[in-house]
C-alpha cells in the first residue's frame, strides 16, 4: 500500500510541480497587487492635477469617455475617488454593426484625471506584456491561467489550473499518509535536520515543512478549484450538501442583441434605484461603484465606503443587481448571508488571497506562495536524486 502511494505521490507531484512553482511565486507577489501596481504606474493612478474629487463627477467622466470614443461603452465606474488619484474606468468594446464583431479597442482600462477630464493612460488588463503598465495584470492572469489562450468557447488555461488544483488536493492527502507512516514516528516527521544539511535537509523541508502547513496547503488547493472550476465542479458538489442561490448571470442567458442595444436606464437612474433599495434593507454604506454587463443587460452596484473599496479585511461588499431596462432587482450578494453553501462560496476568494485576515493574512499568503514553490522544487530535487541513484544501481548490476 505504501509503495503504491509513494508512486502516486511522485507522479502527481511531477505533473503539478511546474505549475505550482509559477502559481506560488506569482501568488506571493499579487497578494499586494494594488499597492505594487500603483507604485509601478504612478501615471495610471496619480492624477496630474493632484485634485481631491475634482470638478467632474465620476459619471460625467464616464459620459465624456463614451462621447470621445463611440466604439466603447464604460463598463465600470468608481463612484468615490481617493484624494489625488485618477478615476480608473473599465471599458468594453461595442459591437460594430458592419461586421457583427466587437471593435478592436486595444485597451479595457482608462485612467482619467478627475479635475480636467484628460485621459492620462490606457491599458489592456491581462495583456501578455512585461511593460510597467502591464506587469502586475500579467502576473495576476498568469497565476490562474498560465496565459493559455481560449479556444472553441473554452478557457483552457482556467480549466488546466483547475485540474492541477484538483490533483493537488489528492496529493495533499497522499503526502500526509506518507509523511506519517506510524504513530511512533510523528516526531521525526515534524523535525528538521538543520545541521546535516544537503539531501537530508532538502528531504525534511519537503516532508516536515509540508506537514507543518498541511492545512494551509489543502485550503489553497480547495479554494483554487473553487475559483477556477466553480460552475463545473465546486458549485455542484456544494449544492449536493447545501442549496445555493443562483446568480442573475446564471438565470439569464447572454445575447448579442443586448450587446448591440443601450440600456433604457442610465447609470444615475440605476444608482438611485439601488441606493433606495439599500436604504430599505438597512445598509449604511453608500454606493461605491457601478458596472454594466452588456451581454446580460445587468447593472451591478456595490456598496462600500472609500476607505473600504478593496475590502481588505472581510468577505466582500454588498452588491445589488438590477435589470438595465426596468430597474428591477434581479439578484444580490450579501456577505455572510444565505445558506451554508452560499457562505462557503463567498469565503473562497477571501481565504485564497488572505484578505479575510487583513494585512497579516496577505503576509501569510505571500509566505505560502514562496513555500509552495519551495516544496515543488525540493520535491523535484528528491526525484532527480532518486532517479540518478536508480540509474547507478542499474549500471552496477549490468556491469
Amino acid at each position: 500500500m505504501r509503495g503504491a502511494l509513494v508512486v502516486l505521490h511522485r507522479w502527481c507531484g511531477l505533473f503539478i510541480a511546474g505549475f505550482l512553482i509559477v502559481a506560488g511565486l506569482t501568488g506571493a507577489v499579487i497578494a499586494w497587487n494594488h499597492e505594487l501596481d500603483e507604485w509601478a504606474n504612478p501615471r495610471l493612478f496619480k492624477a496630474d492635477s493632484g485634485a481631491a474629487q475634482g470638478a467632474l463627477a465620476p459619471l460625467e467622466l464616464a459620459r465624456r469617455a463614451e462621447a470621445a470614443d463611440p466604439r466603447l461603452r464604460v463598463s465600470f465606474v468608481p463612484l468615490a475617488l481617493e484624494t489625488g488619484h485618477t478615476a480608473m474606468l473599465g471599458v468594453a468594446a461595442r459591437i460594430d454593426p458592419a461586421t457583427g464583431a466587437p471593435y478592436a479597442l486595444g485597451f479595457n482600462q482608462l485612467a482619467i484625471d478627475p479635475a480636467t477630464g484628460e485621459v492620462q493612460g490606457r491599458r489592456q488588463w491581462g495583456d501578455i506584456s512585461l511593460s510597467r503598465e502591464n506587469l502586475l495584470p500579467f502576473l495576476y492572469k498568469l497565476h490562474y491561467t498560465m496565459h493559455i489562450p481560449k479556444g472553441w468557447g473554452i478557457d483552457f488555461g482556467v480549466w488546466l489550473m483547475g485540474v492541477v488544483s484538483a490533483v493537488w488536493i489528492v496529493d495533499c492527502f497522499v503526502a500526509l499518509w506518507i509523511a506519517f507512516p506510524s504513530a511512533r514516528s510523528w516526531r521525526k516527521s515534524l523535525s528538521f535536520r538543520l545541521r546535516q544539511g544537503g539531501a537530508k535537509l532538502n528531504f525534511d523541508i519537503h516532508r516536515s515543512g509540508g506537514a507543518w502547513v498541511w492545512g494551509l496547503l489543502l485550503m489553497l488547493a480547495v479554494t483554487s478549484v473553487s475559483l477556477n472550476l466553480a460552475t463545473q465542479v465546486m458549485r455542484p458538489l456544494v449544492s449536493a450538501l447545501s442549496p445555493l442561490a443562483p446568480s442573475p448571470f446564471q438565470l439569464r442567458e447572454g445575447s448579442r442583441a443586448r450587446e448591440l442595444a443601450d440600456p433604457r436606464l442610465d447609470r444615475s437612474q440605476a444608482i438611485a434605484l439601488a441606493e433606495a433599495e439599500g436604504r430599505r434593507r438597512g445598509w449604511s454604506a453608500p454606493a461605491g461603484s457601478i458596472f454594466y454587463a452588456q451581454r446580460f443587460g445587468i447593472y451591478g452596484v456595490a456598496f462600500f465606503t472609500p476607505q473600504n473599496d478593496r475590502d481588505d479585511d472581510g468577505i466582500g461588499n454588498e452588491v445589488l443587481y438590477l435589470d438595465g431596462d426596468t430597474g428591477a432587482v434581479v439578484g444580490d450578494k450579501v456577505p455572510g448571508q444565505g445558506s451554508m453553501g452560499d457562505v462557503f462560496m463567498q469565503l473562497q476568494l477571501p481565504l485564497h488571497s488572505g484578505r479575510i485576515l487583513g494585512t497579516p493574512g496577505r503576509v501569510l499568503m505571500s509566505f505560502m506562495g514562496v513555500f509552495v514553490a519551495a516544496l515543488s522544487v525540493t520535491g523535484l530535487v528528491i526525484w532527480v536524486r532518486k532517479r540518478r541513484a536508480r540509474r547507478v544501481r542499474q549500471l552496477r548490476l549490468q556491469a
